[in-house]
């Protein structure tokens, strides 16, 4: 069994979200120092015409609830980083709420091969309010277009835009890192319009 260690000081509870194949899974799974906890299920026939494999034609399995996982960070593992991706398809988003519920904010996974099935993952997350960062997971056979370009497709004239790719964890750590730097940095300026 795998705790947390003596030398953790604090902790964040992150979601992974995007819309369906964008690697959410694969993210959580490279960073994890835990097994990851998958809810994965055959995508079966009841899904045709439900859900479009048009770029994935080789995705088997789908996820229905949640993944978990669990990254420890800094040079003394003082802080802990507990992820929470959530299901890209439509149909499971009523559990983003209980999934949303105490996380400081939330990764966005892109895929620049399908970039319009972001749209709704950005309007689902933009009604939670929360603090989030977009990254663009760079799949060897997506396109390559400008991140001005990007930011205009997806209207985030403002939003933290990165790129990473999710089978390695060094930059899937990378993109974490990020999120929770941003997260903290709106979280001061929402607590300097207070006073």
């Amino acid at each position: 069994m795998s705790y947390v260690p003596d030398t953790v000081a604090g902790s964040a509870k992150l979601l992974v979200v995007g819309a369906f194949a964008v690697g959410k899974t694969t993210l959580i799974g490279s960073v994890s120092e835990i097994p990851p906890l998958r809810t994965e299920e055959p995508i079966t026939v009841a899904s045709v015409g439900v859900d479009s494999l048009h770029g994935v034609e080789n995705k088997t399995t789908t996820t229905v609830a949640l993944d978990f996982g669990r990254v420890t960070l800094g040079d003394t593992g003082d802080t802990v980083l507990y992820l929470f991706g959530t299901p890209g398809q439509q149909r499971f988003w009523s559990l983003w709420d209980g999934l949303a519920e105490g996380a400081i904010g939330a990764l966005v996974l892109v895929d620049l091969r399908r970039i319009d099935e972001s749209f709704a993952v950005l309007d689902q997350l933009e009604a939670t309010g929360q603090p989030y960062v977009v990254a663009i997971n760079d799949f060897p056979d997506a396109p390559r277009h400008a991140d001005d370009e990007v930011r205009q497709a997806l209207a985030l004239p403002e939003a933290v835009l990165l790129h990473c790719n999710a089978l390695d964890r060094r930059s899937s750590v990378n993109a974490l890192i990020t999120l929770v730097s941003h997260a903290l940095t709106c979280h001061d300026a929402a607590e300097a319009r207070t006073r």
